[in-house]
């Protein structure tokens, strides 16, 4: 190997190109617009893999809908979130050599597996895009929300980004060949530029605030318990809730063929079949909803060995051996036995009714209710069905309500709604009218962060271990200290630029006169020995 041939050359060739020799032949056509391609689809998939971290505070709701369709229980998003990350990792590192072949004047000979990988990338992303719009459109909503979290470090990130590529754009400034090539890089890296260091105009945070108007810490709603320490809607999952300080108990009711109230969440085609073992205890039995299978049969059945063998969360590793015998020994729990655990621990209860019967249903639950001996202040009555009755029966029920129009009609004062549902400004200007504003479900960090600072009164969550240990949010910045930051990074930045296209513009002239000078003595030594060099 050459001195010129270096390792990192050839390795970076080798990767790009499959070419492990330096090739005497001209670039192949093309080659910059393949870069640029590549360019594009490394963007593309970064904002894929930030759409699909943005999104896993809902991986729930997508295994569900693949269950649903399956009938297979399956970490779907895993599997999304690990095939997003390889693709993403490869588009960034075959642009990262990309860069190294430019910088180091290798041509930019992109190999055809890779214009086929390349390919098949986008057409995973394309499908990923299409089946959230088709089938998880509810998500979107989300991306703009997160951007109130990250959107001030990814300023940061984007600037840090720009300084990096400035030395590439400068060198390929200089070796452009006619004056609009070189205008339209110019002007590109302009409006890039001005655009990364002027977005923090546009960026609005309720985390842009000073500490001392930070709101109080949402309370926490365990939904269906602690579903990631315990199987859902189990007595082990409550009590597990319970070390977690949740002052409220999420659950879902349905009432069994003899009228007993029990809590479960499937329903429809897929009720029973998920949390519990129906299949094996009850082949020959298919049980479509709650009012063809009695209280008897429901209590036979195990309600904690699918945690054990799925494990949903990927939270079972963080149990003890004592804790997994214990997960595979539940049972389904009546609502009457859940009434119990929370007027012991002054918990209130808030439960979504699926039924198809719902009159009957409304009054056998409000009945088992009343006869619990519960205060009825800690019951918070969800289901829109029959709330006059509700009302006239136990006006003591705090009456909760799934939209704004309808609790302003009844003048109430207590919401729970899907995080994504309402704006920030909703958020704060509810809590401002005196409105207790419930968001579900929130599980990850920056969002909880995020209601927080917004003033969300409580949030309903699957992970009420990690958020009851947080004591402030993820950030708070004062207005005043973010612009500070924000205008000294935008001039450091900028000076830096400034600074590294002088040093290449100096570096260039020097090596033109070194060159110029070699040439300038290989032409005077060839004319003064021309005499004594023999003739042919």
């Amino acid at each position: 190997m050459s001195q010129d041939e270096s390792w990192w050359r050839v390795c970076s060739r080798g990767l790009y190109s499959c070419n492990w020799k330096q090739s005497s032949v001209k670039k192949r056509k093309h080659a910059c617009c393949w870069f640029s391609v590549l360019a594009l689809v490394s963007l593309l998939s970064l904002c894929w893999m930030y759409v699909c971290l943005v999104t896993l505070n809902d991986q729930d709701d997508v295994n569900w809908q693949g269950f649903a369709k399956l009938k297979r229980w399956v970490n779907w998003f895993m599997v999304l979130i690990i095939i997003s990350a390889a693709i993403t990792s490869y588009c960034v590192l075959l642009l990262l050599f990309a860069l190294f072949q430019f910088a180091l004047g290798e041509p930019l000979d992109l190999h055809w597996l890779h214009k086929i990988l390349l390919f098949l990338g986008v057409i995973f992303i394309a499908f990923g895009v299409a089946g959230i719009s088709l089938e998880w459109r509810q998500e979107w909503p989300t991306v703009p929300l997160s951007l109130q979290a990250t959107a001030p470090f990814l300023q940061f990130g984007a600037v840090g980004a720009l300084i990096l590529l400035s030395p590439f754009v400068f060198r390929g400034f200089d070796a452009a060949k006619g004056n609009w090539s070189r205008f339209l890089i110019a002007v590109v890296f302009v409006a890039v530029s001005a655009a990364i260091f002027l977005c923090p105009l546009s960026i609005q945070s309720p985390c842009l605030i000073e500490m001392s108007k930070l709101p109080e810490k949402p309370k926490l709603i365990g939904h269906r318990g602690a579903p990631m320490l315990a199987p859902e809607n189990t007595m082990m999952s409550f009590n597990r809730s319970i070390t977690c300080g949740v002052t409220t108990f999420e659950t879902d009711v349905q009432l069994s063929e003899d009228r007993v109230p029990f809590l479960m969440h499937d329903h429809k085609a897929e009720f029973l079949r998920r949390t519990t073992n129906v299949k094996e205890k009850f082949p020959d039995k298919q049980f479509t909803d709650s009012n063809n299978v009695t209280w008897k049969e429901l209590q036979s059945l195990n309600a904690g060995e699918w945690f054990i063998k799925t494990d949903p969360f990927g939270s079972v590793s963080m149990l003890s051996a004592e804790d997994k015998r214990r997960a595979r020994r539940q049972t389904i729990p009546s609502l009457l036995q859940l009434l119990d655990l929370a007027k012991q621990n002054n918990i209130s209860v808030m439960f979504d009714l699926y039924s198809p019967d719902v009159e009957n249903d409304t009054e056998d639950t409000v009945s088992t209710i009343l006869s619990s001996g519960i205060d009825p202040s800690l019951i918070r009555w969800l289901p829109p069905e029959k709330r006059e009755y509700v009302n006239t029966a136990a006006p003591g029920f705090i009456q909760v309500y799934n939209n704004i129009k309808d609790m302003l009609n009844q003048t109430g004062d207590h919401l729970n709604m899907k995080y994504s549902k309402l704006s920030i400004k909703q958020i704060s200007d509810l809590r401002n009218r005196s409105i207790e504003v419930n968001l579900w479900v929130v599980n990850e960090r920056w969002l909880f962060s995020l209601l927080w600072c917004a003033g969300a009164s409580s949030v309903t969550t699957n992970s009420c271990h990690i958020l009851k240990d947080m004591t402030e949010p993820d950030w708070v910045m004062a207005p005043h200290t973010y612009k500070v930051i924000w205008v000294t990074v935008d001039v450091a930045s900028f000076i830096m630029m400034i600074g590294i296209y002088i040093f290449q513009r100096k570096t260039k002239c020097f090596c033109q006169r070194e060159e110029n000078q070699r040439e300038t003595t290989l032409a005077w030594n060839e004319k003064e020995l021309s005499p004594f060099l023999p003739t042919v």
